[in-house]
């Protein structure tokens, strides 16, 4: 069977609801989620009992992670805390994994908030998008983050180091632990990887310090209050707030045609209005390519086509002529991707048509005042100790 036919039926497994026939293909992903399931908690239990040791840095930890594979926003929320933090006049770094970068095992520094000294190839492409953002704030990448935290400490003493994708990084403690949770589907099917999408068991929610639903406008009443329910049995009084993605232009890049040249300063801009009616052709490779697609449709395109490509996707030449011929098949005006996708493809293609690139910024709505608090009040306590 081709492997690009089982990865798919894994993947309809692991994302599907319905319960798998005896011995067929989703049994034998169950028996092989209860044989990763009892590894993880394996590892839990050596790490709280001493068995496995933990490791404290010299300054403020905070950890921004879920609890499922894919999209949950984990890079534009850490975006926010760390810009969060610098705002309270703390000095702040990144640190990350890097993952699927040339750098994640030996690790490195991507930016030192003022010059990128590693493309996304090397960085990973969520570092790089990170350090394209923030100014005065260094990135760094590595598997080790004890490692890569030690040598942030030494280069830029930060008084705050905001990890992105580390709620399963036992090995490192972190004062504050952010745990994110996909409104419209916070626990996947409840099953674990690679059965379902879940990386560890719900329980292991106790170990959050503070919740916060992601896509929030994105489910049913009874979705988010069964949601809801099924996290306070573990959050306790612990706190939770809602969040949304906000879409914004990051950049339109110019092709040969003049369709957009009007709003060629539009970059780093949320006035997409200009969007609305425009015949655009889509193509995404991230976690979550429906809701990109849901994204776009939200702001009224009119989407004449959408190839979408697994996360991390490393485009190639053959690919880039689909999506050009497919672009002109549907005499669109535009082609449109995102902020994530374009940091991997930015040097490699001169584009024949303008290309408008989406970025996602987390906004709290009205829970914006109460989650700065709550960041505010933690860092200023420990800052007292």
């Amino acid at each position: 069977m081709n492997i690009n036919i089982i990865n798919k039926k894994i993947e309809t497994i692991m994302k599907g609801t319905g319960e798998s026939e005896f011995f067929s293909f989703g049994s034998i992903l169950f028996m092989a989620s209860l044989v990763y399931g009892a590894i993880v908690k394996l590892r839990e239990i050596f790490y709280q009992s001493g068995i496995l040791s933990t490791k404290r840095l010299s300054c403020i930890v905070i950890s921004i992670g879920n609890l499922t594979v894919g999209g949950t926003g984990k890079t534009p929320m850490t975006i926010y805390v760390a810009r969060l933090a610098k705002k309270l006049g703390y000095k702040v770094a990144i640190l990350s994994r890097g993952y699927k970068g040339l750098s994640e095992k030996t690790g490195g520094i991507v930016s030192d908030g003022k010059t990128i000294f590693m493309g996304p190839d090397a960085a990973g492409d969520e570092p790089y998008m990170m350090a394209s953002r923030l100014k005065k704030i260094p990135v760094i990448v590595g598997k080790n983050r004890y490692k890569e935290g030690m040598s942030a400490i030494k280069k830029y003493v930060p008084d705050v180091i905001v990890l992105d994708d580390a709620f399963q990084h036992l090995r490192l403690m972190r004062d504050i632990n952010l745990v994110l949770l996909d409104n419209s589907s916070p626990y996947g099917n409840m099953h674990l990887l690679p059965r379902g999408t879940l990386r560890e068991p719900i329980s292991s929610l106790s170990r959050g310090d503070a919740f916060v639903f992601t896509r929030s406008d994105s489910s049913s009443v009874f979705e988010e209050k069964t949601a809801l329910i099924n996290l306070k049995h573990y959050a306790k009084e612990k706190p939770i707030y809602k969040s949304f993605h906000a879409p914004y232009i990051y950049k339109i890049v110019k092709g040969k045609n003049i369709s957009l040249q009007k709003e060629k300063e539009s970059s780093f801009s949320v006035n997409y209005k200009f969007l609305k009616g425009r015949k655009v052709f889509v193509f995404s490779g991230i976690a979550r390519n429906t809701d990109f697609r849901r994204t776009l449709e939200s702001l009224k395109c009119d989407v004449r086509g959408f190839l979408e490509f697994a996360d991390h996707h490393q485009y190639s030449t053959t690919d880039f002529d689909d999506i050009f011929r497919s672009a002109k098949n549907a005499e669109v005006d535009c082609l449109v991707t995102t902020e994530k996708d374009y940091v991997r493809i930015s040097s490699k293609i001169k584009w024949p048509i303008d290309l408008v690139v989406i970025g996602i910024e987390i906004s709290f709505g009205d829970d914006e005042e109460a989650f700065n608090t709550f960041i505010k009040n933690r860092l200023e306590g420990f800052k007292g100790e």
